[in-house]
């Protein structure tokens, strides 16, 4: 590919246009479109399920006076149906009322009569020529069914205004359900702020590849992001700031709350992350008692890491610590609660410790479980019941994850050169960072969380998760590029058997999401890995 088109295809933010082919010379990717009209086929979708059995030339095809129909009595069931109406809607053009008869006709989701394998998050599909039903045994397992349906019907289906249809699925049977019970995607607003509806776009974005936990990383050097009662000027001085200089910005309560509901309305638990005892300089601006001399520090708006610390040998840090993850807790009703514990470097390693024994009980004291980035592992710092280590480290190997999961830790993978969404795709690429390594959508797929670590065993790792940092990544389009289509790669790693990995096959499904991308306005890497809707060059 000559150096000038090479340039052009891997511009940033690269877009799908509503192009029949483009040809960049003889054995070159080619990028078509299709219009988004035509359905997947049975199983074709991200992350690849379990079990899928077609249904030969059988299909089922949307008419427009169908209905959405839910078990009879089921609020959750009820919730699910109206989420997937409203999805349908727009596109369709349908009415698509939601009704609580527990019929097998139009688009069925039911609570019964699923396959016991499919456990509480996963779901069976069944399409005929009269009707798509989706059974599960929660609703959780509703909604992860209700994407893979989305998956199968037209890309179009994506579209937020009326659009030609046939609205057709192919038939078979899909029986699936989740590898891992933790499958990540982590937004920091605190390096640069990211408002509600930037999250909330987000949500619904990696909801579509059945993600089930958001981590946001909400306080750092730069700029502090919740609200806490009883400090107030966290974020009326801490969130002033961000890198560069900008204005900053912080979630209140109720904003937060509302993050944590249309997370959860979405099957997606929150996971908040206040980061200690380093990356802590905002509050260290904020509280000068929080200094070991009593002098605050002045605002930082640079990127560097390691220089600062709280200081653990005062007390008023540990009544300061106690109270802010008091009411973060009480605002958050997810299990764990992240403490952060990486790049301490500014804190003596004796210091260290002391203070991660101390503060880890204050977690358990608010009914949460501990997570921290896999620093929090060090030998010195006590093992706290069903504490979760985050690794992020680059090697195949780490002594003190495996002494960690030896003393009964579990662990999210997340290691920076292949999870790591603020990374390079390549030297071209315009927004991220390289420290790790340029991480193409190879690079994020071609790797197995369970045997990533030595004397680290599958049954310890209880997921995945992709990290998004923000130190160079200011807007909501630069958080697109850099997520997809990498975060889809690390859901499949998440959700689908190891036996089913494959990057050929996984590539295929990929490309085929450029036009379903292309429907929901949403901008990608056009990585030249892929071949993009799935048709041969």
């Amino acid at each position: 590919m000559a150096p000038i088109l090479a340039r052009l295809w891997r511009s940033w933010p690269a877009r799908i246009a509503a192009v029949s082919v483009l040809v960049l010379g003889a054995g070159a990717v080619t990028l078509t479109t299709r219009g988004g009209t035509a359905p997947a086929p049975m199983g074709e979708v991200l992350p690849v399920p379990v079990s899928v059995r077609p249904a030969g030339d059988i299909s089922y095809t949307l008419a427009p006076d169908a209905a959405v129909h839910t078990e009879a009595g089921s609020a959750e069931a009820a919730q699910v149906g109206a989420y997937l109406a409203g999805l349908l809607r727009p596109s369709t053009g349908y009415a698509l009322p939601v009704v609580q008869d527990g019929q097998e006709s139009g688009v069925s989701l039911l609570l019964t009569g699923a396959d016991p394998v499919v456990g509480s998050e996963g779901y069976q599909l069944d399409v005929t020529e009269e009707a798509v039903v989706i059974r599960a045994r929660t609703g959780t397992g509703l909604f992860n069914g209700v994407q893979t349906l989305r998956q199968l019907l037209p890309p179009r289906i994506e579209s937020a205004t009326a659009v030609p249809g046939p609205w057709t699925v192919r038939g078979g049977r899909i029986v699936d359900y989740p590898r891992f019970p933790y499958r990540g995607a982590m937004l920091d607003v605190a390096r640069h702020f990211h408002p509600v509806e930037t999250v909330r776009r987000y949500i619904d974005r990696i909801v579509l590849y059945k993600i089930n936990y958001l981590h946001l990383h909400l306080s750092d050097d730069q700029g502090w992001r919740i609200a806490v009662d009883s400090r107030p000027r966290l974020t009326e001085y801490g969130g002033r700031t961000q890198v560069g200089g900008g204005p900053g910005g912080h979630y209140t309560k109720a904003q937060y709350r509302e993050i944590v509901e249309y997370a959860a309305q979405r099957h997606v638990t929150v996971v908040p992350e206040i980061d200690l005892p380093g990356h802590t300089n905002a509050a260290l601006a904020s509280y000068a008692e929080l200094n070991c001399d009593g002098k605050a520090r002045k605002p930082y708006t640079g990127t560097d890491v390691g220089f600062s610390t709280l200081c653990t040998t005062k007390e008023e840090t540990y009544a300061f610590v106690k109270d802010v993850l008091g009411e973060i807790a009480a605002l958050t009703p997810g299990p764990y609660l992240h403490l952060g514990g990486d790049e301490a470097r500014a804190t003596p390693p004796e210091r260290y410790a002391a203070f991660m024994n101390r503060v880890q009980p204050m977690v358990a004291a608010t009914g949460k479980t501990v997570m921290g980035w896999h620093q929090i592992g060090e030998p010195e710092v006590r093992h706290q019941e069903g504490r979760v280590l985050q690794y992020w480290g680059r090697t195949g190997a780490d002594p003190l994850v495996a002494g960690a999961v030896a003393k009964g830790a579990r662990v999210v993978m997340s290691p920076a050169n292949r999870a790591y969404l603020d990374m390079k795709y390549d030297e071209e690429t315009v927004p991220g960072q390289k420290w790790a390594g340029y991480v193409e959508v190879r690079d994020a797929y071609d790797w197995d969380p369970g045997s990533h670590l030595e004397d680290v065993p599958a049954s310890a790792v209880l997921g995945v998760e992709a990290p998004l940092w923000t130190e160079a990544i200011s807007t909501e389009k630069e958080i697109e590029y850099m997520a997809f289509p990498r975060l889809p790669a690390i859901a499949e790693l998440g959700w689908s058997p190891r036996a089913t990995h494959d990057w050929t096959a996984f590539a295929r499904r990929l490309g085929a999401q450029g036009p379903r991308w292309a429907a929901m306005d949403l901008g990608f890497h056009h990585s030249p890995q892929v071949t993009w809707d799935g048709q041969a060059g």
